[in-house]
């Protein structure tokens, strides 16, 4: 053969060569356009498509006048792609860092970071809105006065040698950046440097109904008060929309093909008034200021419909710095904590007892006694602080406080009445109050009372309440004999200002006969008149109803002399109810005595009650053309 051909054999070797590759291609093609066609298409949607979530904006919070209590301030995260930044915006940098608020050091060593190190087992996530990128954050607890610091992670490589880790893609510069200060930072041209807008929760007036309205953590989650109650209104309902983005990741904004606009939350119109309840926590400082209690609450409500007006709790903390403040003073004492309520008890005996029609306001008890026969055997009472050398009234057990009398009273109804009507003024039972936490209290059944209960519970030992189920057990007098639902929010109202829900006036049962509740409001006004043990709470020319409560604590076991609660609950004009208010504290210091509730609580309620007939102008209930006013039921 001639030396100018191949040989056959290297002919059929090489036809089987490209007969070979031929049939690879044609294999890769089947595979990438037959068998792997759905899987691959998938890939690349999965690249190329973004769902791109719309936050909603999150209802406000407005005090019963329109007074801002929560709202929203726009912000944005501020992050880095290290991998796209260019050499020549590297004289932006120090401007950068001051914006910010990052030392240039720190800030150069996370933009020079490109890879992901080896994580150590502390290594926190850049953000919960994008994967981890290798980096420490170390945050301060308050954002508001200083920016977060931010460390690339160490190791044990030298500084030169280089990574073996993933990319960096995202990392996190500060989060807490106003939209001024953002359009700075872009007008910086930096590449690689971008933010994300969110809204984040702020509390114009910091720690004023602090209990009330509660907050938003940096989580987005409402955590406590109005702000998780009403977390279904208030939160609105996120939009997204869906689109395609190039290769540097951008949105092409031809290819939307679905989008839903978000929804804004509703506006929740509360019942409290920010000058009563600026009144309040006025107070509360002043109290604490001169008795050092371990904790106080002050209550004002509505006495006809039960709303609440004011609320505070002593100690509070500031709703913007909530991360600051220890979880025991977050807790709203109205009604997480209970205590013995005392002689305020005394109305419940009192008014069980007329109500059934067993005594009159002039029935008269020997209250010079230390014991009685009850059922068989003899009962020892708790002893009064003043002995006195007549019997007394009714009327006079209630406005002088008597444990011997209330005793006496509660012998008369006999146990099992005496424990429906207690659970009738709402001990032993949660009030209905809007938000969680709320505790029982405490009352045991009648099978579980012991010999002395039937003298100890009537004056207000042996039962415990919650400052609120206090309150609302006085509130029934005022009411006229209805036990009513606490009540905080009024009305819902939509972004363009139309109602979509009002609150009414809810009532839970009633209790007691207007007309008994009227007699008891009566003997009720004797506390505060000479004789009785409250004459400080007396407002002059205007009905004052109340009563004063001071129950010695347990301490280790026993009833402590020098440890009280004190406290003044009540109600004017008493005529024609229009405010309850109750002032209780808690461990009061009193230089040289004890803690009565005539000294620590008397002197609050009536400084409260004078600022509230200037404010909500109540007129006095036997001033001229005061039978026109009783007409239209006083202020409205």
């Amino acid at each position: 053969m001639s030396k100018g051909f191949a040989s056959s054999y290297r002919i059929s070797l090489l036809a089987a060569g490209v007969f070979l590759c031929l049939a690879g291609v044609g294999t890769r093609l089947v595979f990438l356009h037959v068998i792997d066609r759905g899987k691959l298409l998938s890939y690349i949607e999965q690249v190329r498509r973004q769902v791109i979530v719309e936050h909603a904006r999150r209802g406000a919070i407005y005090d019963t006048h329109d007074h801002l209590l929560a709202t929203n301030q726009s912000m944005y995260i501020i992050g880095v792609d290290p991998q796209v930044l260019r050499p020549e915006d590297q004289a932006n940098w120090p401007e950068l860092a001051t914006l910010i608020g990052i030392p240039l050091p720190k800030l150069e060593k996370v933009l020079t970071t490109k890879f992901r190190l080896t994580a150590p087992t502390n290594t926190l996530r850049a953000s919960p809105e994008a994967p981890s990128v290798g980096l420490v954050f170390n945050l301060t607890p308050n954002a508001k006065s200083a920016a977060p610091t931010v460390e690339p992670e160490s190791d044990d490589r030298e500084e030169d040698e280089p990574s073996d880790g993933r990319p960096i893609r995202w990392a996190k510069l500060r989060e807490d950046v106003d939209e001024t200060t953002y359009d700075r930072i872009v007008a910086l041209g930096i590449k690689g440097v971008y933010g994300n807008r969110i809204f984040r929760r702020v509390y114009p007036h910091n720690s004023l109904a602090a209990h009330l309205v509660g907050y938003v953590n940096k989580g987005g989650v409402a955590a406590a008060g109005v702000e998780s109650y009403a977390d279904f209104y208030l939160r609105g309902q996120d939009g997204w929309r869906e689109g395609e983005r190039d290769g540097l990741r951008r949105e092409l904004a031809q290819f939307r093909t679905r989008q839903v606009d978000p929804v804004d939350g509703f506006n929740v119109i509360l019942s409290t008034d920010i000058i009563i309840q600026h009144m309040v926590e006025e107070e509360l400082e002043a109290l604490a200021k001169k008795f050092n209690p371990a904790k106080a609450t002050i209550i004002v409500t509505d006495a006809r419909t039960g709303f609440i007006l004011a609320l505070a709790n002593y100690p509070s903390f500031n709703l913007n710095e909530y991360n600051t403040a220890p979880l025991a003073v977050q807790r709203n004492l109205a009604i997480t904590d209970q205590l013995d309520p005392g002689s305020t008890f005394k109305i419940v005996p009192a008014s069980g007892a007329l109500n059934e029609g067993l005594v009159g306001p002039g029935t008269r008890f020997d209250c010079s006694i230390d014991s009685i026969e009850y059922r068989g055997a003899m009962r020892r009472f708790m002893p009064d602080d003043h002995p006195y050398d007549h019997r007394l009234t009714v009327s006079e057990i209630i406005s002088r406080s008597s444990n011997v009398g209330a005793a006496q009273l509660g012998m008369v109804l006999g146990e099992t009445r005496l424990h429906d009507y207690a659970r009738a003024f709402g001990f032993g039972e949660k009030s209905g109050f809007p938000f969680g936490g709320e505790i029982s209290g405490l009352l045991n059944p009648v099978s579980k009372w012991s010999g002395i209960d039937i003298t100890r519970i009537p004056a207000g030992y042996s039962i415990s309440a919650t400052p609120l189920q206090i309150h609302y057990a006085m509130g029934t007098i005022a009411s006229g004999g209805l036990l009513l639902r606490p009540q905080i929010i009024k009305k819902i109202r939509d972004a363009s200002g139309e109602v979509v829900y009002n609150f009414d006036t809810v009532s839970r049962r009633r209790v007691i006969t207007e007309v008994t509740a009227k007699s008891v409001a009566r003997m009720l006004q004797g506390v505060v008149r000479p004789g009785g043990t409250a004459v400080e709470a007396a407002i002059p020319g205007y009905e004052v109803a109340g009563k004063t409560g001071t129950a010695q604590k347990l301490i280790d076991g026993r009833y402590s002399d020098k440890h009280h609660v004190g406290s003044f609950v009540g109600f004017f004009p008493a005529s024609r109810p229009e405010i309850v208010i109750s002032v209780i504290v808690d461990d009061a210091k009193v230089p040289g005595g004890n803690a009565y509730g005539r000294i620590v609580g008397a002197p609050s309620f009536k400084r409260i009650g004078e600022q509230l007939i200037q404010y909500l102008d109540i007129k006095p209930p036997y001033e001229a053309g005061s039978n026109l006013l009783a007409m239209k039921g006083g202020r409205r």
